[in-house]
């Protein structure tokens, strides 16, 4: 460091006296809570004399200096040396090699994009990127949805994928396409910015059009989180579109609240202002719903907000729930899944102000030297509620009021037909695992196109159609039974709620199959389910990941399956059929041929041991793992006296239903009763052949 710079710097923070006086210039450090010189070739600004460029820091209580640098992973350098996430992408994307190297790898997906390889291929590696948008509520214009699935054809490997965040997936792009299909989502006024990378995702609503105060309160506060947590250094459009900003308006309350520094929250000086250079320790999620209303898994996330409404249906506040995540390491028993539990609540004027608390919280406190530990759960684990509200609190300026009571939560799939309450119609579409492809694909995009639809994607991987007028209903349902998009009815109850990762053959964290895995893993449980005496239309909530990430949310299934090694998962049991409780492992490394030797014997003793109604998840917590260990290790098959072989009797639903009806007044099952015929059939041809 020359004199003159010093001296100048000296100069500089003499003259604020926010920015606080440090002993010697060998002790300034990049952390949040100090002072940053930004001071690297490839950084856009000279420091001369009189010409110093400060990120100043927060004005928060000093933490106890030290005499060694706070350990940092790898990322956390890659971010500080990354002028505000472009060097060395910015370079990187120029050359001509098919992939980037490791620190632009890590920053390109703040930018919404993971670098990905074939991994099905064995000698060199086939590289292109996965893009993901960020779609607040899940909404997709009527442009962009065309757009995508334009790219989709053009770039990609010809499929769309709608993941669990509610937004679009694009797999297979080149590295040489991405400027072209980076810019060409922007310019028809979609995102990818944040979609990935140590930042605010995508915030999750309800996905349904419904015109209702509660409902459209909740949306909108959803954007405007979403605003006001989005980058505003740049990087993103100077990468893509060379630095050409095309944004909507953001509103008057947004840019207030960010901009607001009354607590000290903000870096005044830096071109981002909340999440300064290093941004957040990792990936913050959050979700906005309404009472009852958990289509959105709102226990899940990081930040969980909920609309709280008068006796006349005007929204007044929010209740707040924080520290919810899945990711968690195999047998590793300091990483877990984990539920948000409340905070408080805020009056509806407070909401930006009390979320920018609560992640500037994570921000300030969060553990940056090992990413398995760096999520705002371990965090709230580590201090307790208590603590973490206090520290909130001093950011918010304000006191959390208690949260108000609600309801009980329902999963709502909003699948099928739906009056919106303005004249207008909505349609859900399940689309198994989110992948729209083949007739699908087009029969999606000729009635989007013809009608001129709005759509919006679930946080389940579903799509919903908007704004239909009922003289369309007819036509749209036929053209959609055409495309293979069938009525919520004609659809197995088990896979309307199941849910997988993409894993195998991009994801370089996969162990085993996932997407790929689960269509035969269904069809499997639907045969135990008949083996048993299940009816069709009963069902459990199925979520399957390809690694312990849970990008699936597997720990929140009634049975979910983690990939824990080559055709192997993680059995976990528990969640309940509203997404209110967590699972628990159950057994480890079973082999996927062996899965009917577990399943088989739970699915058997829920049939004839359950309550009334209990779902399978209720009824495994209610006789607790010890119990159903043993169920499972002492099942000898099913007893004898029903058909010893797993006979597919019922070729359609309506035969099924009739003979079930016959049954019920035998107190039969439609299975036993339709075995009783058949073997009455055949022992009189035996006696006729006989004599």
């Amino acid at each position: 460091m020359t004199t003159s710079f010093a001296t100048a710097t000296a100069a500089a923070i003499g003259r604020d006296r926010k920015v606080r006086h440090l002993g010697s210039f060998s002790e300034l450090r990049s952390a949040s809570n100090s002072l940053l010189l930004v001071n690297r070739p490839f950084v856009s600004h000279s420091f001369t004399a009189g010409s110093t460029f400060l990120v100043r820091a927060v004005s928060t209580p000093l933490k106890p200096e030290t005499s060694t640098d706070q350990k940092r992973s790898k990322v956390e350098i890659f971010k500080e040396q990354s002028n505000f996430i472009r060097y060395p992408l910015n370079e990187e994307i120029l050359n001509d090699a098919p992939n980037i190297n490791e620190a632009a790898t890590q920053l390109i997906k703040f930018h919404g994009s993971y670098q990905q390889y074939n991994r099905d291929e064995r000698g060199t590696r086939s590289y292109s990127f996965m893009l993901r948008t960020k779609n607040p509520c899940g909404k997709v214009s009527n442009k962009l949805y065309l757009v995508m699935d334009d790219l989709a054809d053009q770039f990609g490997i010809g499929t769309l994928r709608l993941t669990t965040r509610q937004t679009f997936q694009l797999h297979g792009v080149l590295k040489k396409d991405l400027k072209t299909v980076m810019s060409t989502i922007i310019e028809n006024m979609g995102s990818t910015l944040g979609a990935c990378g140590d930042l605010n995702r995508n915030v999750l609503a309800p996905a349904c059009p419904i015109d209702r105060k509660d409902y459209l309160f909740a949306q909108e506060t959803a954007e405007n989180i979403a605003a006001l947590l989005t980058p505003q250094s740049g990087f993103y459009y100077d990468m893509w579109v060379d630095g050409e900003k095309i944004m909507s308006s953001e509103p008057l309350e947004v840019v207030k609240a960010r901009n607001d520094n009354s607590h000290g929250t903000n870096f005044p000086d830096s071109p981002e202002p909340i999440y300064g250079t290093q941004f957040l320790p990792r990936k913050f999620k959050i979700a906005v719903t309404v009472p009852t209303d958990n289509s959105v898994d709102i226990f899940t996330n990081d930040i969980g907000v909920v609309v709280v409404s008068d006796a006349d249906g005007e929204p007044q506040g929010f209740n707040i729930y924080v520290g919810g995540g899945m990711g968690r390491t195999h047998r590793l028993e300091s990483t877990f899944a984990r539920l948000a539990e409340p905070l408080g609540y805020v009056p509806k004027q407070d909401i930006l102000y009390a979320v920018k608390a609560i992640v500037v919280t994570q921000r300030e406190n969060g553990r940056r030297d090992d990413r398995k530990y760096s999520r705002m759960k371990y965090l709230i684990s580590s201090w307790g509620i208590e603590k973490f509200r206090n520290v909130v609190e001093q950011y918010y300026g304000k006191t959390f009021e208690p949260c108000r009571e609600l309801p009980q939560w329902e999963f709502k799939s909003y699948l099928g037909w739906h009056e919106q309450g303005d004249g207008g119609l909505f349609c859900g579409l399940h689309v198994d695992n989110g992948r729209i492809k083949g007739i699908m694909k087009e029969t999606l995009r000729q009635i989007i196109e013809k009608y001129n639809l709005n759509v919006r994607i679930t946080p389940n991987q579903n799509i919903i159609l908007c704004n239909i007028r009922q003289a369309w209903k007819r036509p749209i349902t036929t053209a959609l039974a055409q495309g293979g998009l069938l009525q919520p009815r004609l659809v197995d109850p088990l896979n309307l709620t199941a849910m997988a990762c993409p894993a195998m053959p991009l994801c370089p964290l996969a162990i085993t199959e996932a997407e790929r895995g689960i269509p035969d893993i269904l069809k499997r449980v639907r045969a135990v389910f008949e083996k048993v005496g299940l009816k069709y239309n009963e069902s459990v909530v199925i979520r399957i990941t390809g690694c312990p990430n849970g990008c699936a949310r597997p720990y929140m299934a009634e049975l979910g399956l983690v990939g824990d090694g080559p055709n192997s998962y993680q059995v976990w049991l528990g969640g309940v059929p509203n997404q209110t409780a967590l699972a628990r492992v159950f057994k480890e490394k079973v082999k996927l041929q062996d899965l009917e030797r577990v399943l088989e014997p739970l699915f058997y003793h829920w049939k004839r041991k359950r309550i009334s109604k209990e779902s399978f998840g209720d009824f495994t917590n209610r006789m607790g793992n010890e119990k159903l260990h043993e169920l499972v290790d002492k099942w000898e098959g099913k007893p004898l006296g029903a058909s010893r072989y797993n006979l597919k009797l019922f070729a359609d639903k309506e035969t099924f239903e009739a003979m079930e009806a016959i049954a019920r007044v035998q107190d039969k099952s439609a299975h036993q009763l339709a075995m009783d015929i058949i073997r009455e059939y055949v022992a009189s041809h035996q006696t006729g052949n006989s004599e």
